[in-house]
């Protein structure tokens, strides 16, 4: 039987009727089973502690790295939860059930699906999530299954259970289960996506990337940043396709793995525009890069070349071109970890210097890509100036600049590499 799934909608003409949340808004004293701590991870034995809460790892992948991937989730699932009054997630490839956990104790999620394919792991997942009561009923707490992700999804949809929040800490580039976690998604929902494809985002497979996010990605400077580009713009194509647009709210870079997270929020109708949908264009001769949309494929040329047709401009896309993330809802996730107690740790990049590099990068006036300042030294052949030099030097000169959460000798900004070369030269050296 062939089944088609169409896009929801919240009326009561919906073919499937809204589900009643299993578990309506309370207090539970298990909630302060576990007390939070602002500990920074350590490892003892087969036990794992993260922020203050014991689990087991088992036979199942696991990274003590990712935490700061888990901490943006737990933040921004708090946010939805305070916003909206509840919260049901569907944690789609669980491992250990470490995500869960955190959702349940410190996002005080109401309900949380903690999907596995492999049944093998039910019992560590179990033992994990156990020190939260369960449930039954209407007041069931959590619960452990053992399906494919699209399976989950699609099951959710089904029954009309739509959910607040999907965590799909997938492996590679598979993207084949966007289309089910849109269709299970509230709109409004949050959708958190991972890629941990880097051959794909540095331009090493771009016939890889095509097929997995409708993108020809050829190598740049900034493969990592095109990284988090090509999955937004994977899911945004997916989207329209159901008759949504998504919003990133957030983008991550790690570079175990390397591990590519976006966190997105679903909404109901197609983008009214395609501004931040297209191209990106980099120039290996001179070093510039610059955007270009749909209708100007044909145009495509570099200032340093007197003709359109130049052998050093390299394309790569169609990907997501605006703001990585949202100023607002990423400050929200600053003051939140601060009530927390999750800031000045000194534990890797502190999340408050992170967050605060996020909330620098959402300036719309920047363009896809980062300078980096050994490149635009090697290309000026001089030495490379100090970022917050030539950051103040950049301001001075009308340009917007920020810093790169991605890498730390890179600068995100508005200004060509010709007059960024310019500028070193001017004001830093003089």
């Amino acid at each position: 039987m062939l089944l088609t799934l169409s896009p929801k909608t919240l009326s009561s003409s919906s073919s499937f009727p809204l589900h009643k949340s299993q578990n309506p808004r309370r207090e539970s004293p298990n909630r302060c089973r576990f007390k939070r701590r602002c500990n920074p991870i350590h490892v003892k034995s087969e036990v794992q502690i993260e922020r203050g809460l014991e689990f087991e790892t088992g036979d199942t992948f696991f990274r003590h790295e990712s935490a700061r991937g888990r901490d943006l989730g737990v933040l921004s699932a708090s946010l939805y939860k305070r916003s909206n009054g509840s919260l049901r997630v569907l944690d789609a490839m669980c491992g250990c059930g470490i995500r869960s956990l955190r959702y349940l104790v410190e996002a005080e999620a109401d309900f949380v699906v903690a999907n596995d394919a492999n049944d093998g792991n039910r019992r560590v997942i179990t033992e994990n999530l156990s020190g939260v009561e369960r449930g039954l009923g209407d007041e069931r707490r959590w619960v452990v299954t053992h399906m494919l992700a699209n399976k989950a999804m699609i099951e959710r949809y089904m029954v009309g259970d739509f959910l607040d929040l999907i965590d799909i800490d997938s492996f590679g580039s598979d993207s084949a289960f966007l289309r089910d976690a849109f269709n299970a998604l509230k709109l409004g929902g949050l959708l958190y996506l991972t890629s941990t494809d880097g051959y794909s985002s540095g331009g090493h497979r771009p016939y890889n990337s095509l097929a997995a996010y409708g993108a020809f990605i050829k190598p740049m400077p900034f493969g990592n940043e095109i990284g988090l580009r090509m999955l937004i713009g994977g899911a945004v194509r997916e989207a329209a396709l159901l008759g949504y647009h998504v919003t990133p709210l957030f983008s991550y870079y790690s570079f175990h793995g390397p591990v590519f997270r976006v966190l997105l929020r679903v909404h109901r109708g197609k983008l009214h525009e395609d501004r931040n949908y297209g191209f990106v264009t980099f120039c290996h001769l001179c070093g510039h890069s610059d955007t270009v949309r749909w209708d100007e494929l044909g145009l495509m040329g570099c200032p340093c070349s007197d003709t359109k047709a130049s052998s050093s401009l390299v394309v790569s896309g169609p990907m997501w071109v605006g703001p990585l993330h949202d100023g607002s809802y990423v400050t929200e996730m600053l003051e939140l970890a601060k009530e927390w107690g999750w800031v000045s740790e000194g534990t890797g990049m502190d999340l408050e210097k992170l967050l605060s590099i996020m909330m620098e990068e959402s300036d719309p006036r920047l363009p896809p890509g980062y300078i980096k300042m050994d490149e635009m030294a090697s290309r000026a052949k001089m030495n490379s100036p100090s970022l917050k030099k030539m950051m103040s030097a950049l301001v001075k000169e009308g340009y917007a600049v920020s810093r790169s959460h991605i890498i730390s000798n890179g600068l995100k900004t508005d200004c060509p590499m010709s007059h960024f070369i310019k500028i070193a030269k001017d004001d830093i050296q003089s």
